[in-house]
């Protein structure tokens, strides 16, 4: 049966069809970030539109432009599509050692699952209904909190989520990210390096806030206080100097975007 499904994965990874909807998902991937990252600035310059500074802040931005329904579809189809990548990823891992392929597997699937919750997020909205990513890591803090051990839960999801931040910017700072596609020759190439480093070290520290929220959530057993990527970012304005802290996040997830949308055009797929 493995090799069954290792030989569809196969087969998955060689359509051009798949490459293409793959393609497309990091692209509209790159157009989320810009959106999440100019919603963030306009918090601190007074431009925001109340929206939060999260997916659902960024579909709900696009629901509102005329063809945005078209776009969110695209934006559906693109994430489901990029699912559907990492779990051909992760039938084609292959390492002699299995513990270390079981965590390539599971890195791969994890990649998925996050692309998927951004596809059922866009799918929600294009099918008229609306969602808050703030109020989701609410009720799953909620829902963890009413268990026994739930603290204890709340608290290795807050870790590893902080994990994930700090991976993030290691990535970016040793730019990592350049083995996920071809960069190309001369000043271009360097752009999107830059990009490359920008945006990695910024979605980490916004991912590392995420964390750091969810353990508070676990310790004070008040789930209001993990509030996703939009708490994550409001949190940063109640630093010394928040707000140009913010505006550099902010213009980091743009450049984060941009990274995505280059990503679209030379990945490595």
């Amino acid at each position: 049966m493995t090799n069954t499904a290792t030989g569809a994965a196969r087969t998955a990874k060689n359509s051009h069809a798949l490459e293409i909807l793959a393609r497309t998902g990091f692209a509209v991937l790159g157009l989320l970030h810009v959106l999440i990252g100019g919603i963030a600035i306009g918090l601190v310059v007074g431009a925001g539109s109340g929206d939060s500074a999260d997916q659902s802040g960024a579909l709900k931005q696009l629901s509102s432009q005329p063809g945005g329904i078209v776009v969110i579809w695209v934006v559906a189809i693109g994430m489901f599509a990029l699912l559907l990548w990492q779990i051909v990823q992760v039938f084609l891992q292959d390492d002699a050692d299995e513990k270390k392929r079981w965590a390539k597997r599971a890195k791969e699937l994890g990649k998925g699952v996050a692309y998927g919750a951004v596809g059922a997020t866009a799918l929600t909205f294009a099918l008229g209904g609306s969602s808050d990513s703030a109020d989701s890591s609410q009720g799953l803090s909620a829902t963890l909190l009413a268990h026994p051990g739930g603290v204890i839960l709340l608290v290795v999801v807050g870790l590893v989520v902080a994990g994930l931040g700090v991976a993030f910017a290691v990535q970016g700072v040793l730019t990592k990210f350049e083995k996920l596609l071809v960069i190309p020759a001369g000043s271009l190439g360097a752009f999107v390096r830059g990009l490359g480093i920008t945006g990695y070290v910024a979605k980490g520290v916004a991912l590392f806030v995420v964390g750091v929220l969810f353990v508070v959530a676990a310790v004070t057993a008040d789930p209001e206080k993990a509030s996703g990527m939009d708490g994550a970012l409001k949190a940063l304005v109640q630093l010394p100097f928040g707000q140009v802290i913010l505006v550099i996040v902010g213009a980091g997830l743009i450049a984060y975007g941009l990274f995505c949308a280059a990503r679209a055009r030379w990945a490595k797929l």
